[in-house]
């Protein structure tokens, strides 16, 4: 029995030693508290979630903005069609030529757009369109269009 001592109690002053400096040389918490490190991950969920809301929202408004605000192109394609529609109209002399409430380069008096701008937002669509055609003498399909855009 003497000799299983002699071999067990320096193994197991061994295994003390190295069980001691493995301890003591494993790296420190940072001083990180685990209700800290929640509060931090929390806190970076919560910025991640605010970015993806706020991208999803400019991406609404974009496609809101693009279905309801004709690009620029369209904008001037549709006036370059207004312009060609008048022009024929007074060279052939069929219908009244696009005056009215129009200015010299085809634009709308500021007080009627205003006009059909009111009255497209309380719900008035056809009225405006009605308008728009009197005052300007434009066909019922190019008013349309005009009236759909505001």
């Amino acid at each position: 029995m003497g000799d299983i001592l002699m071999v067990l109690l320096p193994a197991g002053i061994l295994v003390a030693v190295l069980w001691t400096l493995t301890t003591a040389l494993r790296p420190r918490d940072t001083g990180t508290s685990d209700a800290e490190k929640y509060q931090q991950d929390l806190a970076r969920r919560s910025a991640a979630h605010y970015a993806e809301q706020v991208r999803l929202a400019t991406a609404v408004r974009a496609r809101l903005e693009a279905n309801t605000r004709p690009s620029q192109n369209e904008q001037q394609q549709s006036q370059q069609e207004d312009h060609a529609r008048a022009a024929l109209r007074a060279h052939s002399g069929t219908g009244a030529p696009a005056h009215g409430n129009t200015l010299p380069g085809g634009l709308f008096d500021p007080q009627l757009a205003m006009q059909l701008q009111t009255m497209v937002r309380d719900g008035h669509k056809i009225q405006a369109i009605k308008l728009l055609r009197q005052e300007t003498h434009t066909d019922l399909a190019t008013a349309k269009k005009y009236i759909d855009r505001l």
